[in-house]
């Protein structure tokens, strides 16, 4: 049982998904949307490459979330790994 936490812009966000379940949270908004976040979950960051989700990690981590993860490469890294067929722009 873990999140998966997007944290790519509005319009990212609708050219791909991973998954309809992730939780979309934008970058900057995450200090004021950290109640929405469960720290008793791993959770799971991404973003297009990884750079923003690398940096929401570490702020997950600076306020006492233990189990955060950084999807590496993103949701490009993804596309080519998992889902070919996955538009990415």
């Amino acid at each position: 049982d873990f999140i998966l936490l997007d944290v790519r812009t509005e319009n990212e966000v609708l050219l791909s998904k991973i998954t309809e379940v992730s939780i979309h949270i934008p970058m900057n908004e995450i200090p004021s949307e950290l109640s929405q976040i469960n720290k008793n979950k791993e959770i799971i960051v991404y973003c297009k490459s990884g750079v923003r989700s690398a940096k929401v990690c570490e702020y997950l981590m600076q306020n006492n979330y233990s189990e955060v993860y950084n999807l590496k490469g993103g949701i490009i890294a993804w596309a080519k790994e998992v889902d070919p067929s996955m538009l990415i722009m």
